[in-house]
């Protein structure tokens, strides 16, 4: 099945937004992370962890589940198919797998503004920034970009069986239509 050109077009336009959106809420809560990390002001510390919890569960979070949801309508709404390419694949993969590393990470997100809410001093600059789930997600957020704007060459077994088929089918129409 596949879409209307301008079904498609929203689709796409829709896909882009939350991708590139979540990308750059990634970014915006590195940013915080890092202020958590170097800032020796109380408040500092304490709001960046408690914006790090905001951010990651009422934005990062349904970003991630809108870009699963949008690129599995693209994938399956297009001529590219979520199993004939492996870049539409490997797309997929790797996004589910961020945002299930997301969800569950979230929890622990929780746990540390809640001792940041409550932590006073040296407690509260032990707890440090969160740079490491992040760092790693924007990582791989960049390269599923990478690969849906390259679209690097290399269909599936399935993907081959499918375009043989949708060859000798329209070879099929063809002979019917002239002979």
């Amino acid at each position: 099945m596949t879409m209307s050109p301008g079904l498609r077009k929203a689709a796409l336009a829709a896909h882009l937004t939350v991708s590139v959106g979540w990308i750059g809420t990634v970014v915006a809560y590195l940013a915080l992370g890092v202020a958590a990390t170097t800032s020796r002001d109380v408040q500092t510390v304490r709001g960046a962890w408690i914006a790090m919890e905001l951010t990651g569960w009422y934005v990062i979070l349904p970003l991630a589940i809108a870009s699963l949801i949008s690129g599995l309508v693209m994938a399956l709404g297009t001529r590219w198919g979520l199993f004939r390419h492996y870049w539409v694949l490997f797309s997929f993969v790797l996004t589910l797998l961020a945002a299930v590393v997301l969800a569950l990470h979230m929890p622990t997100v929780s746990t540390m503004a809640d001792i940041a809410r409550d932590a006073e001093g040296a407690t509260l600059y032990d707890l440090g920034g969160d740079l490491l789930h992040p760092g790693i997600g924007l990582l791989v957020l960049l390269v599923i970009q990478v690969l849906n704007v390259y679209k690097p060459r290399g269909m599936t077994r399935y993907g081959r069986r499918k375009q043989t088929m949708q060859k000798a089918e329209s070879v099929s129409v063809e002979m019917q239509r002239t002979g």
